[in-house]
């Protein structure tokens, strides 16, 4: 019961990360991938910051400060990354590349680095997820092709693995929303000298300034903490393949809300996601008793 409650709090992370990419597109026609990204980081950082600092959740005793860095440096190239695939291939091709390759990249890292085989539920999920992200998009007239746009739609897909890896490792030391939040503020102090590179202000704007909020404080601060709370109760290669729901959010926000026509293979891709969604959800968690202690 306890393993389908942080499997939970990763699906709803992982429905608000599917918003981001319409949320790009309603933003203002000159907020570039780059200021978009490094705005979301600020907001997100700065309340994610207050809110454990106000919770008294943040210390300053056992930070692994290389992997602190490390793992904000992930952050921080995920956002122009991601943020550029979608501009440049599209909301829902952009999100599936992305977040479709963060699966196979984490469970390969975690095996390779952690010596940690993934468990066969993880297999069977990652291989339907993935089938149905190709499924999905399978008919060609419903995808923009971007060769640059899919080579960084990768990268933020291995961005997001080693960010998500790393921060189960500091969470051994540290509570999920401190890891968070920390990372988080490197990774707009990371990005922020780059704003002044850019013309930020539409940020001013009525429009600029309510997707700005939205993307900081519901999809990044709400939905990281979430996130962070999911890894507590999941390894880290299944709440990734998890995060498979945020290309099926952004595909279904194309379809109801941006009238995008999928085609029936893109209808039984949607299903097999869904399908390996719930056999990654249903699959019993054994967790280590210390860690579930620590954690709890």
């Amino acid at each position: 019961m306890k393993g389908n409650i942080y499997s939970l709090f990763v699906l709803i992370a992982a429905f608000f990360w599917g918003t981001t990419g319409t949320v790009q597109a309603l933003a203002p026609e000159s907020a570039t991938p780059l200021a978009f990204g490094a705005f979301r980081l600020l907001i997100g950082g700065s309340a994610m910051l207050l809110a454990v600092w106000v919770s008294r959740e943040l210390h300053v005793k056992n930070w692994s400060w290389p992997l602190v860095f490390l793992a904000a440096v992930c952050m921080a190239c995920y956002q122009p990354l991601f943020f550029t695939a979608v501009k440049e291939t599209g909301i829902a091709v952009g999100t599936v590349i992305a977040i479709g390759s963060a699966p196979i990249i984490a469970g390969t890292l975690e095996w390779a680095v952690l010596k940690k085989r993934p468990r066969n539920s993880w297999w069977i999920a990652t291989v339907l997820a993935l089938a149905g992200c190709w499924l999905l998009f399978s008919d060609s007239s419903n995808v923009r092709i971007d060769v640059a746009g899919v080579l960084m739609a990768l990268g933020a897909g291995a961005s997001f693995a080693g960010y998500t890896l790393i921060s189960k490792a500091m969470m051994k030391t540290q509570p999920p929303r401190a890891t968070s939040a920390v990372v988080f503020m490197i990774s707009a102090i990371l990005l922020t000298p780059l704003l002044w590179q850019s013309d930020i202000s539409w940020i001013l704007t009525p429009r600029g300034l309510g997707t700005s909020l939205y993307i900081g404080l519901i999809a990044t601060c709400a939905a990281y903490f979430l996130f962070a709370k999911g890894l507590t109760g999941v390894p880290a290669s299944a709440a990734v393949t998890l995060s498979l729901a945020e290309p099926l959010t952004a595909s279904l926000l194309g379809v109801f809300f941006i009238e995008e026509m999928l085609s029936p293979s893109s209808w039984l891709g949607i299903a097999l996601m869904m399908l390996g969604l719930l056999v990654i959800s249903a699959a019993p968690r054994k967790q280590k008793t210390a860690e579930a202690a620590h954690m709890s």
